[in-house]
């Protein structure tokens, strides 16, 4: 009885006057199976029965739904946000942080301090598109060290509610793909968000603390201490040079007695590293990493990953035969697999616009990568037989979980954060009768930073390598942090590391 009376106090307070669509239309047809909370957010007028806002809800606090709530006018929507994480986490800094040479909360931005309408930290599940429902799950418990896994099912540990829309923004970003391979998902570690982070450099550290006991053999410390990379983009190859730079820098003064047994291997499927940067720089990479002692092996292709008795992973390589490898860790950073919301959201039927009866649409996903297919304004495509420029109305999707119709692009912070401006630009600037310009994205280079204060950077206007491409490397960086809180302290702790070195404590 209690739920039932909160259920609908909820459902009351949304059915507000001057409101469209999902509002008033939802009184009477709030689900009897979940516990309904109302919205509390003492920093917005959003409660007020004046407020003739449209509610925005905003799935995913990535580079795409954390960049759109950013720049999405206050004034002209209510905007709700729900992610499983309360913070933005800026992703080229990750492998720093990994190792120390930025601390983790340089790279962190709170959600919270958007002043948004509402922000609601749980997983989102199942959307009700003919009711504009959002239905979210609780996060209840967090721990900060834990790594990402592929496809996070997480079991249903709190509340359910129903979340109503008058527009959609989908930027659930995507999880690492493992293809399939034995023991990758439970025993290999990602780096994709803070935990992660938090996770590698607590093991790298634990590594050399049990290498260096008195009692292990030399080909147990060569174990231990060989670091394997698998992934030859951009994230490897930037994990393995910062790696090395904490090796060489730090480490190496004080377990100058295991400097022998270090090793760092880098495994990639593919013909070269980098396919994104032309050959002659993805070569120069190469060679850098050969001087810096860091091995490159492409067409290598890794079949199994397993423990093995010495706190270390035994790694099954097609091309060694039935010859294991044996590693410390195994940091994993290849391919992209769809969120399972995504998953679930394209295998539903839906009314088809017609509205014929027994006739159903879906939506238009990506043959190749699961994602939603969007038009040129971020639209969420339908496939509908009867019409093929059917959309879905009032749904957006960008970022990672979402692909431009007739068009390729990296699955990039990038292009992300452009796609986030264009769509807050657009909504801000509606208008209700003028279609809106296409999204176009414009491309400002890749670069990729290759230790001991190198870097390559390529751009359709030029190519750099070295301390120049290094240099531009930073400088970037500094300036894309969203806070002039992140813009001080990120140079202030390159600053901190160049003189002190890198925070080496385990905690």
């Amino acid at each position: 009885m209690a739920s039932s009376k909160v259920a609908q106090q909820y459902w009351r307070s949304l059915a507000r006057p001057g409101r469209t669509g999902a509002g008033a239309a939802l009184q009477a047809s709030a689900p009897t199976n979940t516990s309904m909370v109302k919205y509390r957010n003492s920093t917005s007028s959003s409660s007020s029965t004046e407020d003739k806002r449209e509610r925005v809800v905003i799935l995913g606090s990535g580079w795409a739904g954390y960049a759109f709530a950013r720049e999405l006018d206050p004034k002209k929507y209510e905007r709700i946000l729900i992610s499983p994480r309360s913070y933005f986490v800026f992703t080229p800094l990750l492998a720093s942080t990994s190792v120390g040479t930025l601390e983790f909360r340089s790279t962190l931005e709170p959600v919270r301090r958007l002043n948004l309408d509402a922000f609601h930290q749980a997983w989102a599940d199942d959307v009700d598109f003919s009711r504009k429902l959002v239905r979210i799950e609780k996060v209840t418990s967090e721990d900060p060290t834990s790594k990402t896994l592929p496809a996070k099912q997480h079991q249903p540990k709190g509340e359910t509610i129903d979340v109503p829309y008058d527009k959609l923004v989908i930027s659930v970003g995507a999880y690492s793909q493992t293809f399939g391979i034995e023991g990758v998902k439970e025993y290999a570690n990602f780096l994709r968000d803070i935990g992660d982070a938090r996770s590698i450099r607590l093991k790298v550290l634990q590594l050399f603390e049990k290498a260096s006991w008195p009692t292990a053999t030399d080909a147990q410390r060569r174990d231990l201490l060989h670091f394997a990379v698998v992934g030859g983009g951009p994230t490897g190859i930037e994990f393995a040079a910062e790696l090395h730079d904490l090796i060489h820098d730090d480490l190496s003064k004080i377990y100058p007695h295991l400097m022998e047994f270090v090793s760092i291997t880098i495994y990639d499927i593919a013909p070269k590293v980098l396919p994104m940067f032309d050959q002659q720089l993805a070569t120069y990479a190469t060679e850098q990493f050969r001087r810096q002692g860091i091995s490159v092996k492409t067409e290598h292709h890794l079949q199994r990953v397993r423990p093995d008795d010495n706190g270390g992973l035994r790694l099954k390589i097609k091309e060694y035969g039935d010859e294991e490898v044996g590693a410390g860790i195994c940091v994993w950073s290849t391919g992209l697999m769809q969120n399972p919301l995504i998953q679930t959201l394209v295998a539903k039927e839906l009314r088809s616009p017609t509205e014929k009866e027994g006739e159903t649409v879906a939506i238009k996903k990506a043959e190749r990568s699961g994602g939603i297919i969007t038009d040129p304004m971020l639209r969420v495509r339908l496939n509908d037989p009867a019409n093929e420029n059917a959309l879905l109305p009032d749904v957006y999707a960008m970022g990672d979980c979402s692909i431009l119709e007739n068009q390729t692009l990296p699955a990039t912070a990038q292009v992300a954060s452009q796609q986030a401006k264009y769509l807050a630009k657009t909504l801000n600037r509606a208008t209700g009768g003028k279609e809106p310009a296409p999204f176009s994205f414009r491309n400002w280079g890749a670069m990729t930073y290759l230790g001991s204060w190198r870097a390559i950077h390529q751009s359709s206007a030029d190519e750099l390598k070295g301390r120049a491409a290094w240099i531009l490397w930073r400088t970037a960086y500094l300036t894309k942090s969203m806070s002039i809180k992140n813009k001080v302290l990120v140079p202030w702790y390159w600053f901190i590391t160049w003189v002190f070195g890198r925070d080496i404590s385990r905690f």
